[in-house]
């Protein structure tokens, strides 16, 4: 074999070896790394990760898979980058949650409009939440009308077998309800439990919503029963049962009146300094761990934010 042969076919060899050996030797980031580098629109980081072999259905710490972040951010080239490396758009979270769900939990309009170009299941499976639920319990009236343009299921019913009209009841959504009851919703559907959405109306004392759901005669009955007949208020158990727990905390802060961006900011700020020891140092013992957000009601624009954790190797806590 001539030496010019020899040396060519070595450089052929390298050069077929060298991304097998590559992706072999790719760790790949830690959920909460990803997910705060997902969050702030780290395109080149991202990208370089998909490149040496990260799934493009990785897995964050918080929301689920790259392409399920980008979708609640709103960010298109994110997405973009996600879907172009593989990502299902129909991919399920540990709650059950899609991308398309998210979005629409944020009014994400052009996220939404991308996603369902990509094939994004408008309509799921009985007993599963829907976009329609999600923008219906967030109070996104425009939306609603758009998803129920585009052939969402009125009446579709999610794990308790509530509907979006009993979601919209639940949060107090009032221009959602009526826009639901004007486009035909079913009026005298029932969940799991029994309950329909005059039962939720009542209950949760959302009587201009009430007033709607029947004539006056029917209101004027409802209003005369005892508040106690209509059952207890127990909001928690209407809600997604396996949401992420930072979510719930976010929406019940949103709703006493605290801002969402430094709500938004605080959180951030945390995850990503954890994000950066776990990746610049090696992680200590850790027990559980707690987020801890206050702020005074007179003052609502004023917030501290706190990750308390307990060190099971000392049984304090470290702050």
């Amino acid at each position: 074999m001539r030496r010019h042969d020899f040396f060519w076919r070595v450089f052929l060899l390298w050069i077929l070896w060298a991304p097998i050996a590559s992706a072999a030797d790719f760790t790949p980031p830690s959920p909460t790394y990803f997910g705060v580098s997902v969050e702030t629109g780290d395109l080149r980081q991202v990208k370089a990760w998909l490149d040496r072999g990260l799934s493009p259905d990785y897995q964050a710490d918080r929301l689920g898979s790259g392409l399920m972040i980008a979708a609640w951010e709103g960010n298109l080239p994110m997405l973009e980058l996600f879907y172009r490396y593989g990502a299902n758009v129909n991919l399920e979270n540990g709650a059950g949650e899609q991308a398309l769900l998210l979005a629409a939990w944020r009014n994400q309009r052009a996220a939404i409009d991308w996603l369902l170009a990509r094939g994004a299941a408008l309509n799921r499976p009985s007993g599963q939440w829907s976009a329609l639920h999600y923008a219906a319990f967030s109070g996104h009236a425009d939306l609603v009308g758009d998803l129920l343009a585009r052939g969402a299921d009125i009446d579709a019913r999610n794990p308790g077998g509530a509907t979006p009209l009993m979601m919209a009841i639940y949060d107090g959504k009032q221009e959602v309800a009526r826009l639901l009851i004007e486009r035909g919703a079913d009026l005298e559907a029932r969940n799991d439990r029994g309950d329909g959405a005059m039962e939720w109306a009542m209950r949760y004392n959302q009587l201009a919503i009430a007033r709607r759901l029947g004539d006056p005669k029917t209101f004027a009955a409802a209003a005369n029963q005892p508040k106690e007949s209509w059952g207890r208020d127990a909001r928690s158990e209407a809600a997604p049962a396996d949401l992420d727990m930072l979510l719930k905390a976010r929406r019940h802060l949103i709703a006493k009146g605290l801002s969402a961006a430094d709500i938004d900011r605080n959180i951030a700020a945390l995850r990503a300094r954890y994000a950066r020891q776990e990746r610049d140092e090696a992680p200590p013992s850790r027990g559980a761990a707690t987020l801890e957000i206050t702020a005074r009601r007179n003052a609502p624009q004023t917030q501290k934010a706190r990750l308390i954790q307990e060190d099971r190797q000392s049984g304090g806590k470290d702050r």
